[in-house]
């Protein structure tokens, strides 16, 4: 095995442990290119500690850090085996990836499954791996014999294959989120805040008293009552910021303004059809 010194993740990681997360073990992977982009996706999850088994290519290779985009210090920090078993040696728990039926006895998870077992298990003290296989042909039989549990992803069964990046992406990200508490949803708010209820009557007055002004309920003044609680309720039903509602007086005070304006344009016009005799 060879290693390097584990470089500094200040402000990559969330805060906690420096070897964070499952290990990510690739097995002979082909492309550095591809060493590249799932160091990217492991780190965007949290994960650091790459290990890879006999590199076609050899390590390190330049081509990998054109696709890891920062991701540099996973790269650097990554340790090579010659093999899978000496990979795994020091992990209390191995996962294997695998997209097709393998001849032997071997529970299935889903990733959700895993990630979840992967956090109690981590919880525990114990150190966790996932093993992912070559580009073209996955695991051997006899890298999947090393593992406690196999991971298969609930994909479309007619097209199934991910690449080797897609793969610890789906993974880590799994794993992020099961110990992740960001709410499902939330409301992303300008400077200023949500509008106060005396901001929203304060516009709910203005549009109502623009309204009269133009004639909007001229023929409509049955409806007048109607009209103005369902435009109250549009009003309370949108959580508008504060600087919108003051966007959108603005907007009915300019409007205002240039009443006159289109009232003696429409007058000239008017007057112009007259002349010429036109309906």
């Amino acid at each position: 095995m060879t290693a390097t010194a584990r470089p500094q993740f200040a402000g990559r990681i969330p805060p906690g442990n420096i070897r964070r997360g499952p290990v990510i073990i690739l097995v002979e992977p082909q492309l550095g290119e591809n060493i590249g982009a799932a160091a990217r996706a492991m780190l965007n999850c949290g994960i650091t500690e790459l290990r890879l088994v006999n590199p076609r290519d050899g390590w390190p290779n330049p081509a990998a850090y054109v696709l890891a985009s920062k991701a540099d210090p996973v790269l650097d920090a990554a340790s090579v085996f010659t093999s899978t078993a000496e990979a795994v040696a020091d992990l209390h728990r191995v996962y294997a990836t695998t997209a097709r039926h393998r001849d032997m006895m071997k529970e299935v998870v889903t990733p959700r499954e895993a990630a979840r077992r992967m956090r109690a298990e981590e919880a525990e003290g114990h150190r966790v791996g996932i093993l992912f296989g070559r580009e073209r042909t996955g695991l051997d039989n006899e890298d999947v014999a090393l593992a406690h549990a196999a991971i298969s992803v609930p994909l479309n069964p007619g097209f199934s294959s991910l690449n080797l990046a897609q793969a610890v992406l789906l993974l880590g990200y799994e794993w992020f989120t099961a110990g992740d508490d960001t709410p499902p949803s939330r409301m992303e708010t300008v400077r200023g805040g949500f509008a106060t209820q005396d901001e929203l009557q304060g516009l709910f007055d203005h549009l109502a008293a623009e309204l009269d002004e133009s004639g909007f309920f001229h023929n409509v003044e049955p409806k007048r009552a109607a009209i103005l609680r369902n435009l109250r309720s549009v009003l309370q039903r949108v959580p508008l910021a504060s600087q919108e509602v003051k966007t959108f007086r603005g907007m009915l005070k300019a409007i205002a303004q240039d009443r006159p304006r289109r009232a003696k344009l429409a007058q000239q016009k008017y007057l112009e059809k007259k002349q010429k005799g036109e309906p």
